[in-house]
């Protein structure tokens, strides 16, 4: 699956879909502007995913600042074994300059 926009995930956002978002940015960060996702501070993400063992192969939306972050944290996670995970493209910032804070 390839990655996901913003203009995507809040559509999905808004009609209410059971999706699961990973915040990998630093707890700060989340604390300051954040879109609901679960904060998983990259650094903790080994640790962090534990919770998900059983949600391997369904799609986990993942995001950071800009979209940095959390590409490493896509990489890590297929490393792992994850198989639909997606980075948002752009990230907090290009969601706040699409749809403000």
């Amino acid at each position: 699956m390839t990655d996901i926009t913003v203009e995507e995930l809040k559509e999905r956002k808004d009609n209410k879909e059971n999706l699961i978002v990973i915040d990998v940015r630093e707890e700060w960060e989340y604390d300051e502007f954040n879109i609901g996702g679960k904060l998983i501070p990259l650094a903790t993400l080994p640790s962090g995913l534990e919770v998900y063992t059983k949600n391997k192969n369904d799609e986990i939306i993942i995001h950071c600042k800009s979209g940095k972050r959390s590409a490493s944290a896509q990489a890590y996670m297929k490393q792992q074994g994850f198989t639909n995970v997606r980075n948002l493209i752009g990230g907090v910032e290009a969601w706040k300059l699409n749809f403000g804070l």
